[in-house]
C-alpha cells in the first residue's frame, strides 16, 4: 500500500534540508556532545566507547530530523546544540600533562 500523498514532502528544498540536517546536524551534535564529555570526564573511555555510542545518538538524530515538520527549525536546533557542546569544550579545564 502506497504511502498517502498528504505526509510525503513535496519540496526538494525540504527533503534536502532534512536528509542533510539528519546526516550533517546530527554528527555534529553527536560528535561535539562526546567531545564534551571527554572534556570533563575520562578522555580514554568516553573516545573509546564513542565509537559505537556516536553512531546510536547519530541514527536517532537522523530519526528525528525525519519527524520534523520544518527542517530549517531542526537545523537552527542542531546548530545551537552543538555550539553549547562547543562553549563547553572550550571551556574546559587543560588537561594534566603526563610526567615525563
Amino acid at each position: 500500500m502506497p504511502a498517502n500523498s498528504k505526509y510525503l514532502t513535496s519540496s526538494g528544498w525540504q527533503r534536502f534540508g532534512k536528509i542533510s540536517a539528519g546526516i550533517l546536524g546530527g554528527y555534529l551534535v553527536a560528535q561535539t556532545a562526546h567531545l564534551a564529555l571527554a572534556a570533563y570526564l575520562d578522555h580514554v573511555v568516553i573516545l573509546i566507547t564513542a565509537t559505537f555510542s556516536l553512531f546510536i545518538v547519530w541514527a536517532v538524530l537522523i530519526i528525528l530530523a525525519f519527524l520534523a515538520r520544518n527542517p530549517w527549525k531542526i537545523w537552527s536546533l542542531y546548530l545551537a546544540i552543538s555550539i553549547v557542546f562547543s562553549v563547553f569544550i572550550y571551556l574546559a579545564p587543560p588537561l594534566e600533562t603526563l610526567p615525563s
